[in-house]
């Protein structure tokens, strides 16, 4: 019943953060190694569990959702596509040893990508990037689709920050397109994760449902905080202490 709450509470957070301004994998990923989970499984399952909240998501986003630059939507699916599930694949051939000593890494690095995103993003925008062209359009979406793939935490950012690589400089349509493959770095991955037996079904369920209900609240309480980075200074020093205690580990 401990280990129960323990997913709900965070699968709930988790949802509510993901709603406002993202980082909910920094609560649901120690969560679940911590109730005994092998560490790929918890990947696996915290990929599943954040799933519904990016349906969600893309639901909302889904009048901006158009391209810019040089890669059609198709084009842009495809990469994803691809690199969604090459990150699945090296995700499924390392072992829990390797990922457990990989984890606080990967949560470091995420938890630095949240903290310096927005200033990334302003900096690229500002900067006025030359066309990156199709091609080199296609290869950085592929590599942040194999992050994603691999590991879901700072997806969200990944993604941001690969569009204003890419010249995009509508705000709502890289939101609404972040969301769409957002799902689709989550779903691939899971397709692939189920037939390999990595989800770990009890707490996968507790957890997505939480969650779901996390981001309904999530969502009207975005609209009421007045200083959203308030709440962005709390999910870095969550996941400067999380990533702290896996090394510790």
């Amino acid at each position: 019943m401990a280990d129960l709450a323990l997913l709900v509470v965070a699968g709930f957070a988790a949802g509510v953060l993901n709603a406002i301004a993202g980082g909910g994998t920094f609560l649901t990923l120690p969560a679940l190694i911590f109730v005994g989970i092998p560490p790929v499984a918890a990947n696996a399952t915290a990929t599943l569990s954040a799933l519904p909240g990016y349906l969600s998501s893309a639901w909302g986003f889904r009048r901006d959702l158009r391209a810019e630059g040089r890669l059609s939507l198709r084009g842009i699916v495809i990469a994803s596509g691809i690199g969604s599930l090459a990150g699945a694949a090296l995700l499924l051939l390392t072992s829990d040893a390797v990922f457990s000593g990989i984890v606080p890494w990967l949560l470091l690095l995420a938890t630095a990508l949240f903290a310096a995103g927005p200033a990334l993003i302003r900096r690229l925008r500002a900067r006025g990037l030359p066309d990156a062209g199709p091609v080199l359009s296609f290869v950085v979406l592929v590599a942040v689709s194999i992050y994603g793939g691999y590991f879901n935490g700072g997806l969200g950012i990944m993604l941001l920050a690969a569009f204003g690589l890419l010249g995009y400089s509508d705000l709502h349509a890289m939101n609404g397109l972040k969301n769409a493959l957002s799902v689709i770095l989550s779903l691939i991955p899971v397709l692939a994760f189920i037939p390999a037996g990595v989800i770990a079904w009890e707490a996968a369920a507790p957890v997505a449902l939480a969650a779901t209900a996390g981001g309904l609240m999530g969502a009207g309480l975005s609209r009421r905080i007045a200083n959203p980075n308030h709440l962005r200074i709390f999910i870095v020093l969550v996941g400067l202490v999380m990533s702290v205690l896996f090394f510790l580990r």
